[in-house]
């Protein structure tokens, strides 16, 4: 019933390309491009975005030229868009998990590859359940829609960013009162077996952290997909794109990120954009998909331009 988007004729080929794509990346990167621990060069992230990004590009002409046209083409590229401007958001917080953490940068690749296969597997079963209760009670994307714009504007108001505490985080704690934890990370290793009793290193914990923090911020970019299109099958697979370049645009951007003041802005800009888009379908006003992209496209593109033009101006010391 809910999966009948994706099951569907030339969807169902679409899909299986976007699986093979996806197993043949987990098997390679691991396997044999990252078998041992290493720094992550800005070229090779630079390398590695592009790629991703291409790859996505690619698949998107694909759904263009075998699956309806512009309008599910462009659907696909908005949602990516969207998922890939929040996943700032998601760089942001994995960066200062890290630093807190005190882990060594080159183990920053194989924690990031673990915590974005967890991402494909929850994203997977939050759209599934999502789109059942759509299915089912059509007014939740209403609600999805005020939701987005409640989130918009109290991001745009923001003044500064929330203090990030790891520690308080419910499912760390748990993890540390239940879980033999040993003192280092073991050389990479998340778990070890000492005296026939199994160990956790540090570094579990770190994935623990970035699953748990991924599954919030999928509460923001999982409504904001179904407002863009309830395409089980476009949301899926952009997720997913967006969340393969997240890793190769961590190590690109975590030196600069802080330059990039004004994305947060704009981010709050499309989600209200989509939220409102969402909520004016109740009264029978459609807003063309061509449209939606557009103001995505220039609302992102904009807040980065005028981030790099307007360097942020430091505070005075008290």
């Amino acid at each position: 019933m809910a999966l009948t988007n994706i099951l569907n004729s030339t969807e169902s080929y679409l899909f299986v390309i976007f699986g093979l794509v996806i197993t043949i990346f987990l098997i390679f990167d691991l396997g044999f491009f990252n078998k041992e621990a290493k720094k992550i060069s800005t070229k090779s992230a630079f390398l590695q975005s592009i790629f991703w990004i291409l790859i996505s590009i690619t698949f998107g002409a694909l759904i263009y030229f075998y699956d309806g046209g512009s309008a599910p083409a462009l659907t696909f590229f908005s949602a990516y868009l969207t998922e890939y401007a929040l996943s700032v958001d998601n760089i942001f917080v994995i960066l200062i998990i890290l630093r807190y953490f005190k882990v060594k940068d080159i183990y920053y690749h194989k924690i990031l590859f673990w915590g974005i296969l967890g991402a494909i597997v929850f994203r997977a079963i939050f759209i599934f359940l999502g789109a059942i209760l759509i299915e089912e009670f059509h007014w939740i994307l209403y609600i999805f829609g005020a939701f987005l714009v409640y989130t918009g504007i109290k991001i745009f108001f923001e003044q500064e960013e929330d203090e990030i505490d790891p520690e308080g985080n419910l499912v760390l704690k748990y993890s540390k009162k239940y879980l033999r934890i040993t003192e280092d990370d073991l050389g990479g290793k998340f778990f070890t077996w000492i005296d026939k009793k199994l160990y956790f290193t540090p570094l579990f914990l770190v994935i623990i952290l970035i699953e748990t923090t991924d599954l919030i911020f999928a509460v923001d970019s999982i409504p904001a997909a179904f407002a863009i299109t309830q395409s089980e099958f476009l949301i899926y697979t952009s997720n997913i794109f967006a969340i393969l370049g997240l890793r190769a645009k961590f190590f690109l951007l975590a030196g600069v990120i802080e330059k990039f003041y004004l994305l947060q802005k704009g981010l709050s800009f499309v989600l209200i954009f989509i939220g409102g888009k969402m909520l004016l379908e109740i009264i029978d006003i459609q807003v063309p998909i061509f449209w939606s992209f557009m103001v995505i496209i220039l609302t992102l593109c904009l807040s980065i331009i005028f981030s790099l033009i307007l360097p942020k101006k430091e505070e005075n010391p008290a």
